[in-house]
């Protein structure tokens, strides 16, 4: 009798929206899933829903803009269960939505800490255990990082550099494979700050898109791009590495579907 070995994959922002959405098609393939975010209660809510469907998660409550905490998080997550096989650096933040003129210092830097920072921190803490897995990174980045998007400087800054970072990771580590990803307009709660601070910060144009999305329901469940990922975190193959693809790329999407089916019927939380 051959046993299946469960893959061990590290997710961060994963207490709601994309990174919930990752962490529960991830436990639909039986892995463990270390679930890392600043909310705890939200992240045990996620672990229930990661056991309802055959996982094993595991929480950390972390902000990834410490590297300490970064560093914890792969500890702990090593002593759990031996290994990491893969990693998704989703957690990210939009604020400040601000011009470059008014934007405060402090936010601005946080912005980048959060976006760039966390995903460099999280890497060097789990890069020598990917290494001996030929792990898998997914850096969940924005169509930001080739737009210009007025007022949110900080996080196109931050996921322009984050592309170009995965591709160079991509080539110091052969080992592994490192993409990035562009989710798509997403309904989550980064897509409501949007609408709710933009008011007076971003132009009318560009605000009306964003709240028109929303009231033509064409933002994206976070189950779709979920899904994408969810599979690159698991099989993208080598020669991927150091592309940036879209969530609905027919090199994804295709095969993700067929790997993890349509619907993900799961114990739902409601926040």
């Amino acid at each position: 009798m051959t046993h299946t070995i469960m893959p061990v994959v590290i997710v961060t922002g994963a207490s709601r929206g994309l990174g919930a959405a990752v962490a529960r098609w991830l436990a639909k393939a039986r892995a463990a899933v270390t679930l890392i975010s600043r909310s705890e209660n939200r992240l045990k809510d996620v672990a229930m829903e990661i056991r309802s469907l055959g996982g094993k998660p595991l929480v950390f409550t972390a902000d990834v803009s410490n590297p300490d905490a970064c560093r914890n998080a792969v500890e702990v997550t090593l002593d759990r269960f031996g290994r990491i096989d893969a990693l998704v650096n989703n957690a990210g933040i939009i604020q400040p939505i601000s011009s470059i003129a008014r934007a405060d210092p402090d936010n601005w830097r946080y912005n980048i800490e959060v976006n760039l920072l966390g995903p460099f921190y999280m890497i060097q803490a789990a890069i020598s255990s990917l290494r001996s897995q030929n792990g898998r990174i997914v850096n969940v980045s924005s169509g930001a990082a080739n737009r210009v998007l007025e007022n949110v400087s900080a996080y196109c800054a931050a996921k322009a550099a984050l592309n170009h970072f995965t591709r160079v990771l991509a080539e110091e580590e052969p080992e592994l494979t490192a993409v990035t990803v562009r989710p798509g307009v997403v309904d989550t709660d980064m897509q409501a700050t949007i609408r709710n601070e933009g008011l007076n910060a971003m132009p009318d144009q560009q605000l009306a898109y964003y709240r028109q999305l929303k009231a033509l329901g064409e933002l994206e469940p976070a189950e779709i791009p979920g899904r994408s990922i969810a599979w690159l975190a698991l099989h993208a193959p080598t020669e991927f590495s150091g592309q940036f693809f879209d969530y609905d790329d027919p090199r994804i999407a295709k095969p993700a579907l067929k790997a993890f089916g349509k619907k993900l019927v799961t114990l739902r939380i409601v926040e």
